[in-house]
């Protein structure tokens, strides 16, 4: 009997969380972003949390993210849309750790005098690879004329792309919120609109105001992107269940907020009692 191995790629792109982990592989930062050219050199730290030696192979993906924030891999850029891959530079290309070991991936920008003003966007991928044994087994004489049959082993392949970024420029990125309404006591939908040159990321926040108007927070996403050259993104948030919340009065508060909340990008309110 033969035996053969099938590989299956778990790979995530979009976290909501500052240090991304997958398999045994914990990533930090989730993305990278060289605002300008004055900072050439950026790097991620890459650890194994497992109790394995584990090798991974670096490069760079490129990403489309359509309406509903699903990712799609393109092999050439959308209208209005940058690769950052042909600017930079990364190194080692593959990365082994044992067991509890860190490792420093440096990302660097070349090619400075060709960037125009705008945003440029790649994916860097680390993909796990998987170790292989031959497995012999042997077969009865009585079994010598019997079929050879296929024995298939599944393998997981796990991987993590993160965001690398180059902007040049001002950004005149517009966003708005739009169509926002409570489809269940706990689901709301709305519609995130962007123009401009630069993507949006930042924040989700979403706060119950009570008719006495006080406000609890109630839905909170972090990392979240919209990225160029898409302009919409359509978006549910789970709500947090309250006991003491009635979500029949008072209205909810949306804010899209930038990085660490240091500027808003968009702001609307849903009255709950219209």
């Amino acid at each position: 009997m033969t035996k053969k191995s099938v590989l299956i790629l778990v790979l995530l792109l979009n976290f909501s969380f500052p240090l991304l982990a997958q398999g045994d592989l914990m990533v930090f930062p989730k993305r990278i972003v060289f605002d300008g050219i004055k900072n050439v050199v950026q790097n991620v730290n890459l650890s194994n949390t497992g109790k394995d030696t584990i090798t991974y192979r670096l490069s760079y993906n490129q990403i489309q993210m359509d309406k509903d924030g699903r990712f799609n891999t393109i092999e050439h850029p959308e209208e209005n849309q940058n690769f950052a891959s042909p600017y930079l530079r990364y190194y080692p290309h593959t990365v082994t750790l044992a067991p509890n070991e860190s490792q420093i991936v440096k990302i660097q920008l070349i090619k400075t005098s060709e960037l125009k003003e705008g945003e440029y966007r790649s994916h860097l991928y680390f993909r796990a690879v998987p170790k292989t044994k031959l497995l012999e087994i042997e077969t009865p004489a009585t079994d010598t004329l019997k079929p050879k049959g296929l024995d298939i082993q599944l393998t997981p392949i796990y991987g993590i792309s993160i965001a690398n970024i180059i902007t040049i420029g001002t950004s005149n990125t517009v966003v708005t919120l739009s169509n926002l309404a409570l489809l269940t006591p706990q689901e709301l939908t709305l519609d995130i609109n962007r123009t401009g040159n630069q993507s949006a990321y930042g924040e989700l926040n979403v706060n119950y105001i009570s008719p006495e108007g006080i406000s609890t927070n109630v839905g909170l996403i972090k990392g979240y992107a919209i990225y160029a050259p898409g302009n919409l993104r359509k978006t549910k948030i789970k709500l947090n269940t309250i006991p003491s919340i009635d979500f029949s009065k008072g209205k909810l508060q949306v804010t899209y907020f930038t990085l660490n909340q240091e500027a808003v990008y968009a702001e609307s309110f849903l009255d709950l009692s219209a």
